[in-house]
């Protein structure tokens, strides 16, 4: 898979079913895709890469929403042959959720929606992290453990990485959710018990956002509570394929 959304370092010939991760604030494509060498021979995963990090380091961060929501729709549409769960962690919850209903107005839903770590768009969300300074920055990744306290202590590292940091940021803390129509498909959602930007009721909420089922799991660990142990986030990944996958009953083969 060559286009620069994208990256999938693990192709499969002929997938049954398309899983699609969206990073964190300040995240990069590399550990989501890594997670695709874990899953069955089927089920495809692909993580978007924002731009301004990695091979895309080059290009400016993004600060538009609607700028990436549509280089993300344009990359992933081509993929809508085959079934698509999205999943997104915190601010790459927002986005997946957002590509969601785009990709529902565009005649392509996704079979199903798998939110971490993040509130309902229903559910403000305020903060000022992003006109902060960067030491400010520093000490809130540190805080959440997103990233490696050698790495942040290094000063071309974070000359390097904080612009990407401080306009995700940026995305995530000046979201307004526009009320729209739910979605038509499942939504699952994921908090650590020990998430301090996230509660139950707040996550909870997401229900209020699809015409699907919805079911809420709460897990051990913080905010990251997929690090560095990554069992869980794989076992919902595999489960999430594999309802994905399941053909869709005609109204003959539906119970009365």
């Amino acid at each position: 898979m060559n286009d620069r959304w994208l990256r999938c370092r693990a192709p499969r010939a002929d997938p049954r079913v398309r899983v699609v991760c969206f990073p964190h604030a300040g995240g990069t494509a590399g550990p989501y895709a890594a997670w695709g060498a874990a899953l069955d021979g089927r089920t495809e995963l692909s993580a978007v890469q924002y731009p301004g990090r990695e091979e895309r380091i080059e290009e400016p961060p993004p600060h538009d929403l609607d700028a990436l929501l549509s280089g993300v729709c344009r990359a992933l549409l081509p993929l809508a042959g085959r079934p698509l769960v999205l999943f997104g962690h915190s601010l790459g919850a927002v986005v997946a959720y957002e590509t969601a209903r785009r990709l529902t107005r565009q005649g392509a839903p996704p079979a199903r929606l798998v939110v971490s770590g993040r509130r309902a768009p229903c559910v403000p969300v305020t903060g000022d992290l992003h006109t902060r300074s960067d030491d400010a920055l520093v000490a809130e990744l540190a805080r959440l453990g997103a990233t490696s306290a050698e790495l942040l202590a290094e000063p071309a590292f974070r000359t390097v990485y904080l612009p990407a940091v401080r306009a995700d940021f940026a995305l995530a803390e000046t979201y307004r959710y526009a009320p729209a129509g739910p979605l038509p498909c499942p939504v699952t959602a994921v908090i650590g018990a020990a998430d301090t930007e996230v509660d139950h009721d707040q996550a909870s909420r997401w229900a209020a956002h699809t015409t699907g089922a919805f079911t809420l799991h709460t897990v051990p660990g913080g905010h990251f509570w997929f690090v560095p142990d990554d069992t869980g986030v794989l076992h919902l990944l595999r489960t999430a394929a594999h309802e994905a996958s399941r053909p869709v009953p005609s109204e003959s083969e539906t119970p009365a």
